[in-house]
């Protein structure tokens, strides 16, 4: 686990995203020095398409991808995704 202060965040967010991807997490410390946020990584199931179409076209798969697979993959992923609630703070 990594720790970064507050003003490390604020200077390079880019930055700090990147080392989230890479390590999974970060913990950003306040000026005492004592943890205010722990950054994570989502956890994602299953593997990415890209990583699956790569291997099938690697094995010479005898799979056809018509001119609306990619119509049907984002309609797919619409009615299987949901949409962000925030919680009320009111």
């Amino acid at each position: 686990m990594q720790r970064i202060t507050e003003s490390e965040l604020v200077r390079d967010v880019r930055a700090v995203l990147a080392r989230v991807k890479r390590e999974g997490e970060i913990i950003v410390e306040g000026e005492d020095h004592l943890p205010v946020a722990v950054i994570t990584a989502p956890h994602r199931s299953g593997r990415p398409i890209t990583e699956i179409l790569r291997e099938a076209r690697e094995r010479r798969s005898s799979v056809l991808l018509d001119e609306g697979f990619g119509e049907e993959m984002n309609r797919i992923i619409a009615e299987h995704s949901k949409p962000w609630r925030p919680p009320s703070w009111e």
